[in-house]
């Protein structure tokens, strides 16, 4: 699928994003989501990502150092596995997973995979929740690794985890990086961020004039969390920088590998009818950095 927008095919990324159940076991899960990267190499797709901690349930439901035995050092084990498999299909592969540095210094991290199976380096996500059903902080420790934005065979990707999306100023530093696809891996239940949903990724990529990616998993995972388990919704999408969906939205219960393909050259297009990037005034902003 494209946009619409007429341009040089040389400009086009066909790009992918997953929503998935848990299985109920890491290994099946990882093979699961092997399985999804040769689907995708069928489709021709060239970048993919992964939901948010794609490789377990979502255990920010509950507050238990058992599910701590899920981080993994990055690179490590998983990461070597979609590296041979990124550079046996040429694929750019965004991997959200959990992250151990040390004993005791964990981090919701996502890493990058370069066509070739390079390892381009990491994301960890910098704004860590702490509330009913989303206890986060007793996982995660916040980011530490500023806004990186990878140069990749396809283009210039940046990733922004889940509730890091309620902060516009990662958005923009991603932008200013030179960002061209943002990818957003998620954990999303249904109330306020339905709405949410629907506006913020949107309103990110027409303000930072870049594509944007946005994956949530889906399913209920009642069997590890009993009455605390909540629905996942899916509804993932991709976003132009005009605001626009690029194809529909995914469903809101079903697995699936969401294919587009996006037209880089509308980035250039849309920043020359407004000049946003030009038109910002960092001398005015000192309040936004302030304690």
């Amino acid at each position: 699928m494209s946009n619409g927008t007429t341009s040089d095919t040389r400009n086009i990324v066909r790009t992918a994003i997953t929503q998935a159940t848990w299985t109920g076991d890491e290994e099946s899960m990882i093979q699961k989501h092997e399985g999804f990267v040769r689907t995708a190499a069928a489709q021709g797709v060239q970048v993919i990502c992964f939901q948010e901690l794609f490789h377990g349930p979502y255990f920010g439901i509950v507050q238990d150092a058992k599910y701590y035995d899920y981080a993994q050092p990055v690179p490590g084990p998983i990461v070597e596995r979609f590296q041979k498999l990124a550079s046996e299909y040429n694929m750019v592969i965004v991997v959200p997973m959990y992250e151990e540095e040390q004993p005791g210094v964990l981090y919701n991290t996502a890493a990058v995979i370069d066509a070739d199976g390079t390892y381009l380096g990491k994301y960890r996500k910098h704004h860590i929740p702490h509330l009913p059903q989303f206890w986060e902080k007793f996982y995660f420790r916040p980011g530490n690794t500023d806004y990186p934005v990878f140069d990749t065979k396809y283009g210039k990707i940046g990733v922004y985890i889940c509730y890091d999306r309620h902060f516009p100023e990662g958005w923009r530093a991603l932008g200013l990086n030179g960002a061209e696809i943002v990818f957003n891996p998620s954990a999303t239940k249904p109330g306020l961020s339905n709405r949410l949903w629907e506006l913020e990724q949107p309103a990110a990529a027409v303000a930072n004039q870049y594509y944007v990616g946005a994956n949530n998993r889906i399913g209920n995972e009642e069997a590890e969390f009993g009455d605390e388990a909540v629905t996942f919704y899916g509804s993932s999408y991709f976003v132009d920088p005009k605001g626009n969906y690029v194809g529909e939205r995914a469903s809101t219960d079903t697995e699936e590998i969401v294919v587009r393909d996006l037209d880089l050259g509308v980035i250039r297009e849309v920043r020359r009818d407004w000049q946003f990037y030009r038109d910002r005034r960092p001398d005015s902003y000192a309040p936004l950095v302030a304690p």
